[in-house]
């Protein structure tokens, strides 16, 4: 088994909430890395900023102490690569933030991952549908990510805005200069709700700087998924 296609990290995604924005491309296309090309539905880019429990979390088959369940959030958008094999949908965080230091320093070293170490808490009633409430401090500030599942949970329908952002199954990271990040992440399509009860209140500056920021203020798009086991596996470098 090659090193790219054997898994480095298995863990269970559970309760995600996602909220979508629609964004101006100019305002992100600094940041997708060399080899892959900003991804579009419908002729528009979007930034979606996520939060769910990742539990059960094992390194190398192996769980690692008080490391195993936490939660975590991030804020990303949409790439896609073509290769021999057809094209590849995929994500690049702008910033990842966790309650547990481990996972942050070692992200960030093998997998160029922006992780932020900062203090989380939660709130998670699984449903059928999934309520849930995510808060994470930022400079003193407890900021809220909120939402419940309305009506009967389904898969994202074909070609849909439901599928275009939860049907991704690579990660991207790049920097200026050096060689692209790809990984694979494998996991079954999500059960998912439209969500109501919606309640958001973050920083944006501090995920994603001034230049964005203003474009996160009213999400086109708010989900909640019940989540699966995943799998991710060890990364390929793209020449730059």
């Amino acid at each position: 088994m090659s090193e790219a296609s054997r898994p480095f990290l298995t863990a269970q995604w559970r309760n995600l909430v996602i909220l979508t924005y629609a964004v101006d491309a100019a305002r992100i296309i600094d940041l997708v890395p060399a080899g892959t090309t900003l991804d579009w539905w419908h002729r528009q880019a979007y930034v979606s900023l996520l939060a769910f429990q990742f539990l059960d979390t094992r390194i190398l088959g192996t769980p690692i102490p008080f490391h195993q369940d936490f939660e975590e959030v991030n804020l990303r958008f949409y790439v896609r690569r073509s290769t021999d094999e057809g094209v590849r949908a995929g994500v690049v965080f702008i910033r990842e933030l966790v309650p547990r230091q481990l996972v942050g320093g070692m992200a960030r070293l093998l997998y160029r991952e922006p992780y932020q170490v900062v203090s989380m808490r939660s709130k998670v009633s699984p449903g059928p549908p999934p309520d849930v409430e995510y808060q994470w401090d930022s400079t003193g500030h407890w900021c809220t990510l909120a939402a419940a599942g309305k009506g009967e949970g389904h898969e994202p329908a074909p070609g849909s805005l439901d599928e275009f952002l939860t049907e991704r199954h690579w990660g991207y990271n790049g920097e200026r200069g050096k060689d692209t990040l790809e990984y694979r992440v494998d996991h079954p399509r999500w059960t998912i709700w439209h969500a109501e009860n919606v309640h958001v209140d973050f920083h944006a500056e501090t995920l994603c700087g001034l230049d964005l920021a203003p474009q996160l203020k009213t999400p086109i798009s708010a989900l909640i998924a019940d989540g699966s086991a995943v799998s991710i596996h060890w990364r390929n470098r793209i020449a730059a």
